[in-house]
């Protein structure tokens, strides 16, 4: 047997109770702060505590394993994609290769015609391995959205956030409207920074109590005028929805979405804390790459699947479509672009998460990761998006090429 010496048992121990020591007094400190800053208190004890269990303070897309989350079952009828005959036939370029590594890709999937054409995963990921969309949820929200419409608890686009959440039916905030809010316009009190542990979106990420924040954000400027995105946008959508519903967004998207989509995995959706189960609708949806794509799917196929109408067709074109002329790049809840004279739209997430539909060459591209360019990521579009549509084609430009 392996004798361990004292001395440094000791030294491992000490510098435990080191930090432990060191904890503990903060937290005291903010206890007793709590006294006059009850708000800020709280939210300071949760990032605390969060910071302390994942030691890090920044997003990861492991961070599912750290909060609360709702679970969202995989389909009682499973459908597993086809499978190209070309499956991973053609190679990754030598291009492709390099930003997978140098941004911690973990997934990277391309489907033409509804086939799984490539597939490739990294960093001890496979098909069934969770990992956090970020923003795609916002997309995924518009989605519920469009259904609610439909169902008839939502009137329309123009249906007046104020109908159904009080603190917004007086002032600017009385002329809120659901499309104001799915097409980044609502004239919101928000910052949109990742990097400010102490700002508004890094409260809504590790704060427990969501449903308050969001109502307590004013509306400071006229919606519905211009784009700009702001989280807290999705957040107060999804709110508005669960009132008009009388439901919960993660039961809307498995009955209207995840069941007769035939999602093959379970999905996870993030909340603000056990007791109020309050999604991270703005973020935070975890599922995996060939899931996700299914909504890719549904809104190429204007809101049909496998012959059931889950999405009104017109409704589809018109979130994948801009609203503003100045900002051609945002629909609601979705990205727009062209590459190479090929229109496609996108749903798209913090760090890197994406998924790219071409609805015309009928075109999917998929990619998870862990990070993304640092120097590109504030812009429309970001110089890794580029690379990973570039080089996709590249590789189908080869695949042809050769039949």
């Amino acid at each position: 047997s392996k004798i361990i010496p004292l001395n440094i048992f000791y030294f491992n121990t000490l510098e435990q109770m080191k930090k432990r020591t060191i904890i503990l007094f903060i937290c005291s400190i903010f206890i007793c702060l709590g006294i006059i800053f009850k708000s800020e208190t709280v939210y300071l004890y949760d990032l605390v505590k969060i910071i302390v269990k994942i030691k890090r303070t920044t997003a990861d897309i492991t961070d599912y394993k750290y909060f609360d989350n709702i679970t969202i079952p995989k389909s009682k009828n499973p459908q597993s994609w086809p499978i190209h005959d070309s499956y991973n036939n053609v190679n990754p370029t030598e291009k492709l290769d390099s930003i997978h590594s140098e941004l911690g890709t973990v997934a990277f999937l391309i489907i033409k015609n509804d086939s799984i054409w490539h597939e490739k995963y990294y960093e001890g990921y496979n098909e069934n391995s969770l990992s956090n969309s970020f923003s795609i949820s916002k997309s995924i929200v518009a989605a519920i959205m469009g259904r609610a419409i439909t169902e008839g608890y939502l009137s329309g686009l123009d249906q007046k956030v104020g109908d159904f959440i009080p603190e917004f039916s007086s002032g600017l905030a009385s002329n809120l409207t659901v499309g104001d809010l799915s097409s980044m316009s609502s004239g919101m009190k928000w910052t949109e920074d990742y990097k400010n542990i102490f700002g508004v979106t890094a409260r809504a990420y590790v704060g427990t109590g969501l449903e308050e924040l969001i109502k307590s954000r004013p509306i400071i400027s006229e919606p519905g005028k211009s784009f700009k995105y702001l989280s807290g946008d999705t957040q107060l959508l999804a709110i508005t929805i669960e009132k008009a519903t009388g439901r919960k967004i993660s039961d809307l998207v498995y009955e209207w979405f995840w069941d007769p989509m035939g999602a093959e995995n379970d999905a996870l959706w993030q909340v603000d804390n056990a007791k109020t189960n309050m999604e991270k609708a703005y973020c935070c949806f975890n599922s995996n790459a060939r899931d996700f794509a299914r909504f890719g799917k549904l809104f190429k196929d204007n809101g049909y699947w496998d012959g059931e109408t889950l999405l009104d067709s017109s409704f589809t074109r018109k979130v994948t479509s801009p609203r503003f002329k100045e900002s051609p790049h945002y629909g609601y809840g979705f990205w727009i672009g062209k590459y190479n004279s090929m229109d496609f739209f996108a749903m798209r997430g913090h760090l890197g998460q994406h998924v790219f539909v071409f609805p015309d060459q009928n075109i999917m591209i998929v990619r998870l990761g862990k990070r993304q360019d640092k120097k590109t990521e504030r812009e429309i579009y970001p110089r890794d998006q580029q690379v990973y549509l570039e080089e996709a084609f590249n590789m189908l430009k080869i695949y042809f090429d050769e039949v």
